[in-house]
């Protein structure tokens, strides 16, 4: 009988495996700001460095759980470059340029597991405060005690265009000239970002 050897497992598919199921599970549980490398490591019985050596980032290692082939860092400053004004037309275009891609299959496919299951909903709903709206906001000068409910309502917004062009494929909706849905989307979600809510 041979001795089980210690220290961190080699680089195989299983060990990425473990790391993704472990993140999955702090993310879900205790959220995007609260879950450590060091703690999912653990979890999966891997040294942190081999997190890194997997993923990179925190923030790609979240993707990689949430599965989306997408990196908002890299489309929101395209949103954000004109300012305030604005904003929630770039916001809603973006949106639907995303969607409307080879890549939106991965979004559909993630909010439609999002309904039925818990787990998924709690890392849509991190992926949504933490990747997206929390990066627009952080851009805007609004008033820090505004915040949650302002991002919620852009949330409602943004998830209900979803579920009724790509998911229930409402008509007219579903098939409608992106412009058009910017033209009349964009106002309200300006509205929620930055104009009077009450």
């Amino acid at each position: 009988m041979t001795a089980r050897r210690t220290g961190r497992r080699p680089g195989n598919p299983d060990t990425r495996q473990a790391i993704l199921a472990a993140a999955r599970a702090a993310f879900a549980e205790r959220g995007f700001d609260a879950a450590s490398i060091r703690a999912i490591a653990t979890a999966a019985g891997v040294d942190p460095a081999l997190v890194h050596h997997y993923f990179g980032t925190k923030e790609e290692l979240f993707r990689a759980t949430v599965d989306i082939p997408l990196d908002p860092a890299e489309l929101l400053p395209a949103v954000l470059a004109g300012g305030a004004e604005g904003v929630g037309e770039r916001l809603v275009r973006m949106f639907l340029g995303v969607w409307d891609s080879p890549a939106g299959a991965a979004a559909v496919a993630l909010l439609r597991s999002a309904v039925n299951n818990q787990w998924t909903a709690r890392l849509l709903r991190e992926f949504l405060v933490t990747q997206v709206l929390r990066r627009v906001l952080d851009h805007l000068d609004i008033a820090p005690a505004e915040l949650p409910l302002r991002g919620s309502l852009v949330a409602t917004q943004m998830i209900g265009l979803a579920m009724m062009r790509y998911v229930i494929r409402l008509e007219p909706v579903a098939s409608a000239d992106p412009e058009t849905l910017v033209a009349a989307l964009g106002p309200t979600v300006q509205r929620y970002l930055t104009g009077d809510l009450g």
